[in-house]
């Protein structure tokens, strides 16, 4: 019984959160917040957003980049947050190349470096034996350090093989707000990470 209390409690928090944080803040992005009771965490989504349909180039000039970012935060707290899923989406009206796998490595540019990342995966919704030929999707995990060295950023690159895209200003402001959204402590430490997680036991 307490603990569907707390689950509710936090449910009410993280409504009230998003609702004050999501009206001054005119980006264009939608930003949804909720907690699993299955993982035993609260996520804070921004939804698939664009950064452009110029195509790379000047081919394929129906083609369009967009990014979704989810904050991973363990428990039913928003003052820490375990780390941060980036999917970059491929489209195209009539067909998207697909990257191989040599050519999936995501790299992130700021202001000051360029931080490299890894591999990312290859995501599908299709149904067995069917493939999408308009749409890719590429997820990574990434640290939530590198995230706040983005958001923290006046530019910012996104690299996956060959491919690379500049965010736009209304994208920044809108991972800019999505981390707005996590409660960090006045008292916590000076470099600005998150507090310990204050989680409950799943009880065994």
């Amino acid at each position: 019984m307490k603990r569907a209390i707390l689950v509710l409690a936090c449910g009410l928090v993280i409504f009230s959160q998003s609702a004050l944080a999501q009206s001054p803040v005119k980006h264009g992005g939608k930003i949804e917040s909720k907690y699993d009771g299955f993982t035993y965490e609260t996520t804070m989504r921004l939804q698939k957003m664009k950064v452009n349909c110029d195509g790379f180039k000047d081919k394929f000039q129906d083609a369009c980049v967009s990014i979704e970012v989810t904050l991973h935060l363990p428990g039913v707290q928003l003052n820490y947050v375990r780390n941060v899923t980036l999917l970059v989406v491929f489209e195209n009206q009539d067909w998207v190349r697909i990257h191989p796998p040599d050519q999936r490595n995501l790299s992130v540019t700021t202001n000051t470096e360029t931080i490299r990342l890894g591999q990312m995966e290859l995501v599908t919704n299709t149904k067995p034996g069917t493939w999408d030929t308009k749409i890719e999707r590429l997820k990574a995990t990434i640290p939530y350090d590198v995230f706040k060295k983005m958001v923290q950023s006046e530019t910012v690159g996104i690299q996956v093989g060959n491919d690379a895209v500049s965010l736009r200003e209304k994208n920044i402001a809108a991972l800019r707000d999505l981390n707005n959204r996590v409660l960090v402590p006045p008292a916590n430490s000076t470099n600005g990470t998150s507090a310990t997680p204050s989680t409950r036991s799943r009880g065994r």
